[in-house]
């Protein structure tokens, strides 16, 4: 049972509280979390759970935004911490993204949300679909009226049919003249290179998303060609189980509209789309720097939106770096920005220069890790395959639509 939520902005500033139970947290444990945030930094915010002197505190960190939840009694670790991602996604569903001003702007639908999601501490309504029947999101329409007649409240005064059904995340009985579900794969590429070009690792994660305008109460079975590759496999509550467990299908009632049906992780690939190969030479107070970046393995699609970056050592004084492909910018935090974009046909795309160090020194002996860039589209570097998408009751006119996408994650190259 969670007892309060707050939301921190990203310099410590309590920008929301909402007590969910009869026992008042203090804000005081607020102070007491941000002082160990500043005094350990990020090794404190990869922790989910914390162990306060008198509360466990459960964090998740989105956008700048740390949303943390107190209890002092016993309760599942991974229930609070899905609560807290479930509340992260809803407001930037709702609100269009998260940052500080949106929170501040809209204080009164993310306190409505909150009394809706959560009951005397205990996750309540926390479906999309749901709470939008329940609470209108916020517009340009609903702002002005409220200025006008003086009521600032969204809530609905109806309770949306689903709320009873053994479904509830699905619409009541929605209808649609043209029947459709797009299912996509998107998938981030980790990946860490060490300074003699081996791949030391390299795994994806994936996620299946579902965009579903369908009459009625459609039943669907999704297939893959190859499940065995998966692993982590997380699924959204309307996946039956065991059909997954017994035959590696998924077998689910769709929620109207957008939605993630499972996340996945297929770990130990072999090989990247593409290579970054750097050099480093210094010596009497300079040093030298050339990178290639080139297509290691064509997979029939163009690699776009190839991106560079680097942080320079703070022995750097000065830098003078040019590319024959894209353009590089060096920022005032000292960090290098190469965007090359697509690789042309005609020739390796290269970074080049010169680095100044410091007077007293006369060699670089703190060399920069390379983060990579790149998005590819219409196909799943894990090898992943879908089947086929069969619908148990299917509407007149169906249309079915599959895609792709690719894009490097934590991709790293070190010299």
């Amino acid at each position: 049972m969670l007892q309060c939520i707050f939301l921190l902005s990203d310099s410590g500033e309590v920008m929301l509280e909402k007590q969910l139970t009869g026992h008042r947290v203090d804000r005081s444990i607020c102070d007491w979390f941000w002082d160990h945030v500043i005094s350990q930094g990020d090794s404190l915010k990869s922790q989910p759970v914390i162990a306060s002197p008198t509360h466990y505190l459960f964090q998740v960190v989105r956008e700048g935004i740390t949303f943390l939840a107190c209890t002092q009694v016993e309760m599942p670790p991974l229930m609070g911490i899905e609560f807290l991602c479930r509340v992260s996604d809803v407001l930037s569903d709702y609100l269009g993204g998260l940052n500080e001003d949106v929170i501040k702007d809209n204080f009164v639908i993310v306190y409505e949300l909150l009394d809706e999601m959560i009951d005397n501490g205990f996750p309540l309504t926390t479906e999309p679909n749901i709470l939008r029947e329940m609470i209108a999101p916020p517009n340009i329409v609903s702002k002005v009226l409220s200025v006008v007649t003086g009521n600032s409240s969204n809530v609905s005064d109806t309770l949306p049919g689903a709320t009873g059904s053994c479904i509830p995340w699905r619409a009541a009985d929605p209808k649609y003249a043209n029947n459709e579900v797009y299912v996509d794969l998107v998938e981030e590429m980790d990946a860490v290179i060490n300074r003699d070009g081996v791949l030391v690792k390299c795994e994806v994660y994936g996620e299946v998303r579902v965009n579903s305008h369908l009459s009625g109460l459609p039943d669907l079975t999704l297939s893959f060609a190859n499940p065995s590759i998966l692993d982590d496999v997380r699924f959204h509550p309307c996946v039956r189980f065991r059909p997954w467990e017994s035959h590696q299908i998924l077998s689910f009632v769709p929620p109207d509209g957008e939605f993630k049906l499972m996340s996945y992780r297929v770990k130990k690939l072999k090989s990247t789309p593409i290579y970054v190969k750097p050099q480093l030479s210094s010596d009497a107070g300079k040093c030298r720097v050339n990178v290639l970046v080139g297509i290691r393995n064509d997979h029939g699609k163009t690699i776009d939106s190839i991106t560079l970056q680097f942080q320079l050592p703070p022995c750097i004084l000065s830098a003078d770096l040019t590319s024959n492909t894209g353009t590089v910018n060096i920022l005032g935090n000292k960090t290098c920005s190469w965007s090359i974009g697509r690789i042309p046909k005609d020739k390796t795309p290269s970074l080049s220069g010169t680095l100044v160090l410091e007077s007293e020194l006369e060699r670089l002996h703190v060399f920069p890790t390379f983060r990579v860039g790149f998005k590819i589209m219409g196909v799943a570097l894990s090898g992943l395959q879908i089947d086929k998408l069969d619908l148990k009751t299917a509407p007149s006119r169906l249309y079915k639509g599959f895609r792709a996408l690719t894009r490097a994650g934590e991709f790293e190259v070190r010299s």
